[in-house]
């Protein structure tokens, strides 16, 4: 059985956006781009509603080539427990109020039983200062984190192999 990975917004706007002249954001685009392309056949993707609201959001044009990429993701359903849990991560500071869509994600892949978070959410997801509380209240309300990643991370060039 291969192992899920949710794709959260950002991943999916870097993967679309026109190349960026800031050399970070271009690198991460780039390494985007090569994720992607290995992604399908190393892991089943998913998404959710959430993601698709949010790469609908923006420029039309921008927002249509997103939601193309999206198309043949899987969307996972945001539960009851879902909402719960991410009431329970931003109740207990592990997200902050105003990132209540990004505690959504987190919840709704640690509902599902995903294995990976892929992001490039720095400031309130791919955060490891806030990591350990957003595993804690996970596993305090009776589910399991997911990896929170970025695709750098799971690209096997980083490391070598595929996750077991």
């Amino acid at each position: 059985m291969r192992p899920t990975a949710y794709i959260e917004t950002s991943v999916v706007s870097y993967l679309t956006a026109r190349p960026s002249r800031d050399v970070v954001i271009a690198a991460y685009q780039e390494i985007t781009r090569l994720w992607w392309r290995e992604a399908a056949d190393r892991f089943d993707l998913v998404a959710s509603a959430l993601v698709v609201a949010e790469a609908r959001a923006g420029d039309p044009k921008a927002a249509r080539i997103r939601l193309e990429a999206l198309e043949a993701i899987a969307l996972l359903d945001a539960t009851l427990d879902a909402e719960s849990l991410a009431h329970a991560l931003v109740e207990t500071g592990a997200a902050p109020r105003q990132a209540a869509d990004d505690a959504a994600h987190i919840a709704i892949s640690a509902t599902n039983g995903v294995d990976f978070l892929v992001t490039w959410n720095f400031r309130h997801i791919a955060n490891a200062a806030m990591r350990a509380r957003i595993e804690r209240v996970c596993r305090q309300e009776g589910f399991e984190p997911p990896i929170i990643c970025t695709p750098n991370e799971l690209t096997e060039a980083s490391n070598g192999n595929a996750p077991d």
